[in-house]
């Protein structure tokens, strides 16, 4: 029994001893302080895909500008958030459509919703789709313009009492000026007569409204060429503001009620105003803000200014000029704008060379 005795005591001395060796070999940490939360990593959901666990469709509609938004888009979405991005072709009322029936494609970056309201109106009903934003950082489509070289010569005739006082300046010496409008079987066409009205200078000025766009186009081009003051109606974005230096007048704030009389025949009092802010929106589909919240929050940064995207229209019309080739270009050269798009700081100006 002592021998029992004997060995259990040595062999509780041993382990003991193993104990004490192994607790030295161990590297501990000390216990959390009272209240301290849980390691945040045990038993985390690894994060979410930026762009969600679908594929990002963004339609690509015919006219150029949406053309190029899609395709700046894309490269901009798949370089900086690692997205699954197809660019495909659409029109108006198919994408408002699909997009409200499927969620695809996900993005439409210039829909006019004015030109599909009931489709528009229907999917927003749904709650399958939303405003993102606006595709660009201006919402006021069309205006009136004056060459650069005319503002040059006459400041104030940007504004509304710059042009009643150069009238005679603006025409072909028979005292009166000349105002370009548009064709003559577009609504436009009755918005500027009215709008002369309104601000006193359809006494002061001509109207000449051309049969088509091509010779709306050609009127103007001909009028820089020979270096003359005119005042036009024109639209963005578009090639011809970016080709010839162009000033926009200065028109009164916008008011509903008084551009709704501008638009009929039967107008009796126009009053001053300027143009209808267009319709134009990002649409995306619902399940991009719930799977993919950073593109959602993209597209409400990605504003492109009207002059860049004149440029860009201006650039497609070069030789050999694909919208592919002018949307890397600008993804090349225009970092200061798109770089906020994304999150990136803007570009640092280069520096200064040390005097020598």
């Amino acid at each position: 029994m002592i021998k029992l005795f004997r060995c259990l005591s040595i062999l509780a001395l041993a382990l003991s001893l193993e104990s004490a060796v192994a607790q030295d070999s161990v590297q501990t940490l000390d216990p959390p302080a009272a209240g301290a939360a849980a390691d945040p990593a045990i038993g985390a959901a690894p994060p979410p895909p930026p762009c969600g666990t679908q594929q990002l469709a963004i339609a690509r509609m015919a006219w150029p500008s949406s053309a190029l938004l899609a395709e700046v888009h894309s490269r901009l979405l798949t370089a900086n958030y690692l997205c699954n991005v197809a660019v495909q072709e659409g029109d108006l009322a198919a994408t408002g459509s699909s997009m409200g029936a499927t969620g695809q494609p996900a993005v439409a970056p210039e829909l006019w919703i004015g030109r599909i309201a009931d489709i528009w109106n229907a999917a927003m009903k749904g709650q399958k789709v939303r405003q993102a934003g606006a595709p660009y950082a201006d919402i006021t489509f069309e205006g009136w313009f004056v060459p650069e070289y005319a503002a040059a010569q006459w400041r104030e005739v940007t504004t509304i009492d710059g042009l009643k006082a150069h009238a005679a300046d603006f025409g072909d010496g028979n005292g009166r000026g000349k105002f370009i409008s548009c064709p003559v079987d577009w609504g436009c066409a009755v918005v500027n007569r009215n709008m002369l009205r309104a601000y006193g200078l359809d006494q002061l000025f001509d109207i000449v409204e051309p049969a088509n766009r091509f010779e709306l186009d050609t009127l103007i081009a001909e009028a820089v060429g020979r270096n003359e003051p005119i005042l036009f109606y024109y639209w963005q974005p578009n090639a011809v503001l970016a080709q010839f230096a162009f000033k926009p007048v200065t028109l009164a704030a916008y008011d509903r009620d008084a551009f709704l009389c501008m638009g009929r025949t039967t107008c009796a009092a126009p009053v001053p105003t300027g143009f209808a802010p267009d319709p134009v929106v990002v649409a995306l589909a619902e399940w991009v803000y719930l799977d993919a919240p950073q593109v959602a929050a993209y597209f409400g940064r990605a504003r492109m200014p009207f002059a860049e995207m004149n440029l860009m229209l201006q650039q497609l019309g070069e030789a050999g000029a694909t919208v592919e080739t002018v949307a890397d270009r600008f993804i090349a050269e225009r970092g200061e704008i798109w770089r906020p798009w994304v999150g990136l700081p803007p570009l640092e100006a280069p520096a200064e060379p040390a005097p020598q």
